[in-house]
């Protein structure tokens, strides 16, 4: 017979992400963080690849990477508005987890599932967080999946792209509840 965990399933029943501008300081500390990352790394792992890693900004790296986002904006011919949204969510951050997917070469496991394996650790450190008691919210936008944006303002490597970055702070408004999919029109049932 299976063990309910009453309180966990009311978390995934009720949570909901904070919107990033809602956001203030203080944000999580180092001790903070470390369970919530231990916790995300415990998502599944087809052939134990571990097609992921952390990258931790604070709110140090923050203007940095706000700048960066202006600079490349412009040279790919952005609007104004989406340069400026693209920098904000740097500008107002008070830390953020970039969960960088790192594709690894693999007979057995396709590229395809090393994808969804990061998007589940995206998923696992949101809800970690929140959690946690924490704030957070999954972004990505535009200048995410720019390869000179990736290069320049993380580092990171050909085989490595950002499956999210996870923004975390003070939640300063909790949002009201919106629709949520009917699960009737969303569900098949195979009976034989």
């Amino acid at each position: 017979m299976p063990v309910p965990n009453p309180a966990a399933m009311e978390f995934l029943l009720t949570r909901r992400s904070r919107p990033a501008k809602t956001l203030t300081g203080p944000a999580p500390s180092r001790d903070d963080l470390l369970p919530i990352l231990q916790a995300a790394a415990r998502s599944p792992d087809h052939g134990k690849l571990e097609p992921w890693r952390f990258i931790v900004l604070d709110r140090a790296a923050m203007p940095r990477l706000a700048a960066l986002a202006r600079a490349r904006g412009a040279a790919l011919g952005k609007s104004e508005e989406d340069i400026a949204k693209a920098a904000k969510q740097y500008e107002d951050g008070q830390l953020a987890v970039a969960v960088v997917e790192v594709q690894k070469p693999s007979e057995k496991i396709p590229a395809i599932e090393q994808t969804y394996s990061a998007g589940a650790v995206c998923l696992a450190l949101l809800n970690a967080a929140l959690a946690s008691g924490w704030g957070a919210n999954w972004l990505t936008g535009w200048a995410a999946h720019d390869r000179d944006f990736l290069t320049q303002g993380f580092g990171l490597a050909d085989n490595e792209s950002i499956a999210g970055l996870i923004f975390l702070g003070t939640e300063t408004s909790a949002p009201p509840e919106r629709p949520r999919p009917d699960i009737d029109a969303i569900t098949t049932w195979v009976t034989e």
